[in-house]
């Protein structure tokens, strides 16, 4: 086991950290897919965007040893609803890594969505979404540009549970994580050399102003983890899962519900069955 204890929350109730051995594989895993991924595609390199969330930076991480400095292409792409220290952040990263990036202003881009549907501007959910497929939009562009791969960030934790933008943050050609439950990259990362402080930074997509990721999900990322490993990923039943755990059939109930209702999102448009004429 790691002894890294920072990554583990003394309320955390499974210990999901893998051994150094463990550590060492998965990097060495996730730099190969990454660096397939790219060759695979006839690409130059890879476009990330860069948030100053942990995911965003792991995954950069991870690029960079797998394809050099001049692999990665970060963009920067605040609004007017993301704080001043995760942009500072995020550009942080960007030169820790000694990697090229660009700073683009979202809020023209997503105002003009809102000058021409007046309607949704004041829909929190609807008006966030439109923001990280903005994001999403320029990814691509630079993207098809420099004959690129878009990277994704997102973990195992979110997309079980679909927190994500269809058609968002999750337009994307390859997600290097996305095999990691939220503790397992908090853990990596910190074995990768990503400075503590981000490591154990709040996790929040920034949708709207003031918005984390757990308190819009109602739980915790160790609890999530925990339920999602050994309930929906794994065999115990919710009665031995709420025993193992010391966790509430409530709480049991609504990752359930998180995985149940975001389904469509971890599968392609559906269509109906040929007819046969």
């Amino acid at each position: 086991m790691s002894n890294d204890t920072s990554v583990l929350s003394d309320a955390a109730p499974l210990d999901l950290r893998l051994s150094e051995a463990e550590l060492d594989a998965t990097r060495d895993h996730l730099t190969a897919f990454i660096r397939d991924t790219v060759e695979d595609a006839g690409a130059d390199g890879a476009v990330l965007g860069l948030s100053g969330g942990i995911d965003s930076t792991l995954t950069a991480y991870l690029a960079v040893e797998a394809l050099g400095e001049d692999g990665l292409h970060g963009l920067v792409m605040p609004s007017e609803v993301n704080t001043e220290g995760n942009m500072s952040d995020a550009e942080r990263v960007a030169q820790e890594l000694g990697i090229e990036y660009d700073v683009v202003e979202i809020n023209p881009i997503v105002d003009s969505f809102f000058e021409a549907y007046p309607e949704g501007a004041d829909d929190q959910m609807a008006a966030g979404n439109v923001r990280v497929r903005a994001r999403g939009i320029l990814n691509y562009f630079v993207a098809n540009h420099e004959n690129r791969i878009v990277l994704g960030t997102g973990n195992r934790s979110e997309a079980m549970t679909g927190y994500f933008t269809k058609y968002g943050d999750q337009a994307v050609d390859c997600n290097p994580i996305g095999t990691l439950y939220k503790q397992q990259v908090r853990q990596l990362a910190s074995h990768v050399g990503v400075p503590e402080d981000l490591v154990m930074k709040t996790p929040s997509a920034e949708m709207w102003m003031g918005q984390t990721d757990e308190e819009e999900m109602g739980l915790t990322y160790d609890t999530l983890d925990a339920i999602l490993a050994l309930h929906v990923d794994g065999p115990l039943s919710t009665s031995a899962t709420m025993r193992t755990l010391d966790v509430t059939e409530e709480q049991v109930a609504r990752v359930v519900g998180l995985v149940e209702a975001s389904e469509h999102k971890r599968h392609m448009p559906p269509a109906p069955d040929s007819l046969r004429l």
